[in-house]
């Protein structure tokens, strides 16, 4: 079970959202707040998700949702490309609209827990210049076949899938996901699957 704890501006939108989380199977309300009293409440509850609806994000939100240390579902308008890409390098694990359904805001829940990001396909196009700096801003940055790797390890493939995806040898894949672990520092596959999305370099 999804522990979620909802904020929103008023009373109305909560209702709603409670009533989303109530009747998934697999979620369980943690606690409901104004979002202007989710820095004073967020500490006293269990959560796993915090569900939080906003006017247009910006930079103040980005650094005190930073603190919250659980992941983030956001209802917002569409953020600027810099604000999107700092957001997602940080705890927020998906961007929705305000008029999102219940089927695509649960789905949005789920997929944060797990450490997954969920965005809307309107935003991939603005996003891809940042995630392109994003990989540049790395030791050595990740070339676009990498950038396909990850995005396809990211999805659970095997090597053997993933090959056959792109049209290359299994040795070939085994070959970028080597290199792709060590751009990353990473320990694993898994790992280098969570670096990427702490990097901004996955969307899910």
């Amino acid at each position: 079970m999804i522990l979620v704890y909802v904020a929103a501006p008023s009373a109305v939108v909560r209702a709603g959202l409670e009533s989303i989380v109530a009747s998934s199977s697999t979620l369980e309300l943690a606690g409901t707040g104004s979002i202007h009293d989710v820095e004073d409440q967020i500490d006293r509850v269990t959560a796993d998700v915090l569900l939080l609806v906003l006017p247009p994000l910006n930079e103040d939100w980005l650094g005190t949702l930073a603190g919250y240390g659980l992941p983030v579902v956001l209802l917002a308008e569409a953020p600027a490309p810099h604000l999107l890409a700092a957001a997602l390098r940080g705890n927020i694990r998906a961007v929705l609209s305000p008029d999102a359904n219940a089927e695509e805001i649960a789905a949005a829940i789920g997929s944060a827990a797990a450490g997954l990001v969920t965005l809307e396909p309107a935003m991939l196009d603005t996003l891809a210049p940042h995630m392109r700096a994003a990989s540049e801003a790395l030791d050595e940055p990740l070339t676009p076949r990498e950038l396909e790797v990850l995005g396809m390890l990211a999805e659970g493939l095997s090597n053997k899938l993933i090959a056959h995806g792109l049209a290359i040898s299994e040795h070939t894949v085994k070959y970028h996901v080597t290199s792709i672990m060590a751009k990353l520092h990473a320990g694993s596959r898994t790992d280098a699957v969570m670096q990427g999305i702490r990097h901004g370099l996955i969307l899910i």
